[in-house]
């Protein structure tokens, strides 16, 4: 078995999971939903386990479960148990998690990073647009030039 932890890899398989996290206590679980805090056996590191049923509905409508683990700091751990904090999907899960991924594997997701190339994706675009009708009117006078980058600099702040 391997004993590396689980942040030092890009993939897990789903098989080590299976192996290495047992459960420590259940949180809630419902017909379509389970949250517990789980343990990974070999380094001693604590997750919130996430489960949820979901239905392809454009598909067979056979019921699949999706599986995400929080990695959890040693506070978080004392919080859940106690009750005394929140972890609900997504409104908690503001840190990497690991997620099903394809071919039996469990992949890093960062909601972060996510929102935040969106936000660089939509700000180059608009840069391009401006850049292409700056190019379009073909006027390359100083004062042409000034009021585009004052221009950039204002969307920039």
């Amino acid at each position: 078995m391997h004993e590396a932890s689980f942040h030092l890899m890009k993939k897990v398989p789903i098989e080590w999971l299976q192996e290495r996290i047992s459960s420590v206590k259940e949180l809630r679980q419902n017909e379509l939903e389970m949250y517990e805090v789980a343990k990974d056996n070999v380094t001693g590191e604590h997750y919130l386990h996430y489960s949820y049923l979901h239905r392809n509905v454009a598909g067979t409508l056979e019921p699949e479960v999706y599986h995400q683990l929080l990695p959890l700091k040693s506070d978080d751990v004392l919080g859940l148990i106690f009750g005394e904090q929140a972890y609900l999907y997504p409104e908690s899960w503001n840190e990497p998690f690991l997620r099903d991924g394809p071919e039996g594997f469990f992949i890093w997701f960062d909601p972060d990073n996510d929102e935040e190339r969106l936000q660089n994706e939509a700000f180059g675009a608009s840069l391009t647009e401006k850049l292409l009708k700056f190019k379009a009117a073909g006027s390359l006078d100083e004062a042409a030039v000034r009021k585009l980058l004052e221009e950039l600099d204002h969307n920039d702040n």
